[in-house]
């Protein structure tokens, strides 16, 4: 009723001015005559007040709408536009106001009919539906709605805005049917910009885009889900300027090599499936291109250097390319360039001294390449470098006076490195710097304080190196510092209260180092810290209760110090908790809502325990004195994902109740005196990774999984030491998808990951009898592979050659014959993981094959075991993964895999970025040194 009114209002108004203004302009009143139409100047106070103000927003927004006053002229207010001569509001510019609500399809803002230019971008919409009154605005020659959280269907009736020049609907969850998507391109004629970036797109037919307006100058599809392929002719449209379509990862086709359009200017096609093949025609073509984005596209037998001759270009992307050798030195011919990212690549050799001609630069990224040798002195005269990304490359030398120039730096990355030497006090000019990252390198004295004078920095990362020395109290001067790491390296002596000052700190990380004493109860000024790691140093006394107040804390790791006394009571304060390590220390009394493990908790594990928050995700009572039974509670929906009580005195059963944690990647029930079956009802769990059960009670033979998809996920399955008899059934292996699939990324970091099973060790005292299983060469990923001092027969399945990445194989003392396999992993196993089969021949033994020895024996007096393993293998010694024969050589490598596995599951959760994962051979060799005091195995 409401709204039926104004309306009656604002017609009222209309009709008034229409009939009345020409007799009020040659009026005398002595009020001012105001410019803008009443019933328009009403609506847009309506429009208004049908929002509020957003409570927080950046520094940038400003309010438009809050000097908007009645009795004022509206053409006079803040993002309004009028006709000078007609007074009618023809420009609504709001972008970044802040304004808050839903807006109906009832707005006064579809009265505003004589409306050209619209902007409402930047605002919050609250999933307001772009409403189909849009339509009605017939003069609108730019619209633009983007990032305001608008939601659902592009409506068709935007098709109606024939005269439209500028679209851009960008940012928001929105979807664009096919149906709408034609009739925008068939009846906005005269459109020249359109912007659809993150609109799914995802059912419109690439081919389509050949319908829009021949007068496009503007295409940005980023991230619209375009799938099939792309048209060789949109490279082709004469007057295109820009082309975004980066993200689209399923978007075929070809970049044409010749007759492309003349008019390109900027060219975006990353993280596509489009090819490039570079062309002297092409790149004629593309005189005049000054950005061009290409990461991650195919570039195969493509001339790089071509890119050379285009001399007008200002900002060059070609990461995750493949691209390998030496950088093509006509790159340097390339001297306006302001922006280079080569990361993710196969770049060899030093720093190119063509890059010197680069003096325009402002962003450099070479991250992850091979490049090596000393930094440049020439560096220093790239006085425009703003941003500088090194990491992950073999750079060697020391840190001179290369950066002492670079006064607008903002964001310096030198780590994974080789870098060496001390930290020079060059850097003290580098005034603007945000972003200090070096760890993992080989940077080694104390530090100068001279670092702690770049005020401006946010994230400082100095781990994985070698300083030494106490952390001086000026430290404190950089306040505006929200991530600090110092951790894994050789810092001691006291925390002193300059760290306290860092109340915008987010993340703190000081472990492993050499740190002692108290830690202060100024603690708790760190208000906003999330993450905090002080593990692996030398802090004494009780757990300050000033934690307790740190209400944002999601991770805190206290482990490995000699904290001693009780755990204060205000930890439980810390609701927002997701993993919390009080580990080796010397805490007594465990309260029923806290967790732990290496301490001298003693005592029942209270039965509520499991329901605990649903934010948390790693609970450790592991090696510690408990006694009685598993909790038996788990809540529905929790997050559960860590879940470790070994080495304890626990009895009695599994819960069921355990597959309410839908989330669990880690189970270790391991070292107790659980007397249970085994727990079938574990295959429920899809995230399952590693399941150890070992040294308890088990008793019975396992069943067959019930669903083709059980442990799929599944890379450590250690059931050994147990009473379990008969058959394992083959299904198990074929179930074992993880093992078996090569998975690149997994492959990627098989420095740190090794998948084995450990299931037979200790189980029933007879030996395993029975042929080798040909399905063990399913296992893929299997990297060690124990049947030794067993009574198997047979020859060696020739499977076994398919497993690549074998690295321990022992079939000692069994009775196997005929020829061992060759070629492959099998190339490199010596005498020793044979013998003892006095029936076996070739090589590595001495023992050459007759002609005619490749026949298959027939069984002979294993009639009634052979019946067993017509099913599956029977139980004792079969170890893959770490064997009986070789417990301590490979149980090493056990224990450091599962705790790296705890780490990582525990690190993980932090939603670190991919870079902050990823670590080499020597920064993984470091920290096991580190933890084990030794090296790893």
């Amino acid at each position: 009723m409401g709204s039926v009114l104004l309306l009656s209002q604002i017609l009222c108004l209309l009709f008034f001015h229409s009939h009345f203004q020409p007799s009020l302009s040659f009026s005398n009143f002595s009020s001012p005559v105001l410019l803008c139409p009443a019933a328009q100047s009403l609506a847009l106070l309506q429009f208004k007040a049908s929002f509020s103000m957003m409570s927080s927003y950046p520094s940038s927004d400003q309010p438009k709408t809050v000097l908007w006053r009645e009795g004022t002229d509206c053409c006079s207010w803040d993002g309004v536009t009028c006709n000078m001569k007609t007074g009618h509001v023809i420009g609504l510019h709001l972008g970044y106001s802040m304004l808050y609500g839903t807006l109906h399809s009832s707005s006064t803002l579809f009265f505003l009919h004589h409306l050209q230019k619209l902007d409402l971008s930047h605002n919050h919409f609250n999933g307001s539906v772009i409403s189909s009154s849009f339509g009605q605005l017939f003069h609108l020659t730019h619209l633009n709605l983007s990032a305001s959280n608008f939601a659902g269907q592009v409506p068709p009736e935007i098709s109606h805005l024939s005269r439209l020049a500028s679209l851009d609907l960008s940012s928001n969850n929105l979807m664009l049917e096919p149906i709408s998507f034609n009739k925008l391109a068939q009846n906005l004629t005269q459109l020249r910009e359109l912007n659809l970036n993150t609109v799914n797109m995802s059912l419109v037919a690439p081919s389509s885009f050949m319908n829009l307006s021949s007068s496009l100058t503007s295409l940005h599809l980023l991230y619209c889900g375009l799938q099939g392929e792309l048209p060789d002719n949109v490279f082709r449209r004469s007057n295109l300027q820009s082309l975004f379509l980066s993200g689209n990862r399923e978007l075929t086709g070809s970049f044409p090599p010749y007759n492309l359009s003349n008019a390109l200017l900027y060219l975006d096609l990353s993280l596509t499936r489009i090819s490039i093949h570079l062309e002297p025609d092409s790149i004629s073509h593309l005189k005049y291109v000054e950005m061009m984005f290409l990461n991650g596209c195919n570039f195969s037998g493509s001339n790089l250097g071509l890119l050379g001759n285009l001399t007008q270009l200002r900002e060059l992307g070609l990461a995750f390319t493949q691209s390998g050798g030496q950088i093509p030195f006509s790159l340097g011919k390339l001297k306006q360039l302001e922006h280079l990212d080569l990361r993710f690549n196969h770049f060899i050799g030093p720093m190119p001294d063509d890059f010197a001609n680069h003096t325009r630069l402002a962003w450099l990224d070479l991250s992850y390449n091979s490049f090596q040798g000393h930094l440049p002195f020439y560096l220093g005269n790239l006085k425009q470098l703003s941003y500088l990304f090194l990491r992950g490359n073999n750079f060697t030398g020391q840190i001179l006076n290369q950066f002492s120039n670079l006064t607008q730096l903002i964001q310096l990355d030198l780590s994974n490195n080789k870098f060496d030497g001390k930290i020079l006090s060059s850097l003290e000019n580098l005034e603007k710097l945000d972003v200090l990252d070096l760890h993992s390198n080989n940077f080694t004295g104390e530090i100068s304080n001279s670092l702690f004078n770049l005020t401006q920095l946010t994230w400082l990362d100095l781990s994985n190196n070698k300083f030494y020395g106490q952390i001086s109290s000026s430290l404190g001067n950089l306040e505006k510092l929200s991530f600090l790491t110092l951790s894994f390296n050789e810092f001691s002596g006291e925390i002193l209260d300059g760290l306290f000052n860092l109340t915008q700190l987010n993340r703190l990380d000081l472990s492993y180092n050499k740190f002692n004493g108290q830690i202060s109860s100024s603690l708790g000024n760190l208000e906003k810290l999330n993450y905090l790691d002080i593990s692996n140093n030398k802090f004494n006394g009780q757990i300050s209760s000033s934690l307790g107040s740190l209400e944002n804390l999601a991770f805190l790791m206290l482990s490995f110090n000699n904290f001693s006394g009780k755990i204060p009571n205000s930890l439980f304060n810390l609701t927002q908790l997701i993993s919390l390590d009080l580990s080796n220390n010397r805490l007594i009394g465990l309260p029923s809502q806290i967790i732990g493990f290496q301490n001298n908790f003693r005592g029942f594990i209270p039965q509520c325990l499991g329901n605990f928050s649903d934010n948390l995700s790693v609970l450790n009572l592991g090696v510690n004195n408990f006694q009685g039974t598993i909790p038996s509670v788990y809540s529905k929906g929790n997050s559960l994902r860590y879940l470790n009580f070994n080495g304890n005195q626990l009895k009695g059963v599994i819960p069921p109740s355990v597959i309410n944690c839908v989330n669990l990647e880690f189970l270790d029930l391991g070292n107790n005196m659980i007397d249970d079956t085994f727990p079938s009802f574990l295959e429920k769990l899809p995230e399952l990774e590693v399941i150890i059960l070992r040294s308890n009670k088990l008793h019975g033979s396992l069943k067959g999984p019930t669903a083709n998809d059980s442990f799929s996920k599944l890379k450590l399955f250690d059931l050994s030491d147990n009473s379990l008899s008969g058959p394992l059934p083959t299904e198990y292996f074929n179930n074992f998808k993880a093992m078996m699939s090569v998975d690149q990324e997994m492959d990627y970091m098989r420095q740190e990951f090794f998948y084995f099973l450990c299931l037979f060790c200790y189980n029933e005292m007879e030996s395993l009898i029975g042929y080798i299983q040909q399905s063990l060469g399913n296992l893929t990923n299997l990297e060690s592979l124990d049947l030794s001092s067993n009574m198997l027969v047979g020859r060696i399945p020739q499977q076994l050659v398919d497993l690549t990445y074998l690295e321990v194989l022992n079939l000692s003392y069994n009775l196997l014959e005929g020829s061992i396999p060759q070629g492959k992993q099998f190339d490199t196993f010596e005498h020793g993981s044979y013998e003892g089969n006095l029936r076996l021949c070739g090589l590595p033994l001495k023992v050459k094959c007759n002609n005619g020895e490749g026949q298959q024996p027939p069984p002979s007096n294993f009639d009634k075991e052979d019946s067993m393993f017509e099913e599956g293998f029977g139980w004792k010694a079969v170890a893959m993964g770490y064997g009986c024969g070789f417990v301590f050589g490979v149980s090493m490598g056990y224990v450091v895999w599962l705790n790296v596995v705890g780490i990582k599951i525990q690190k993980g959760l932090e939603g670190r970025m991919l870079p902050e994962m990823v670590e080499d051979d020597t920064s993984y060799s470091r920290r096991c040194e580190k933890v084990y005091n030794g090296s790893c195995q």
